[in-house]
């Protein structure tokens, strides 16, 4: 399960899949230009979210 983490204050968040309750996975999503965003993924291909905010950041995840 992807485990976001804030820098700033040490809050984290898990999440999981909100139509099928599986726990969201971590990948990097390439955009058209090279840059690469972080986001959490359904492993059932119910979609994605790019990574939370806390404290005016977005919150980051290890790629374990």
């Amino acid at each position: 399960m992807a485990t976001y983490t804030c820098d700033s204050c040490g809050m984290s968040v898990n999440a999981t899949c909100g139509t099928c309750d599986a726990p969201l996975v971590n990948e990097t999503l390439t955009k058209d230009d090279g840059s690469t965003v972080q986001v959490s993924q359904c492993p059932n291909d119910h979609g994605k979210i790019k990574s939370p905010l806390c404290c005016g950041a977005d919150m980051s995840c290890s790629m374990a």
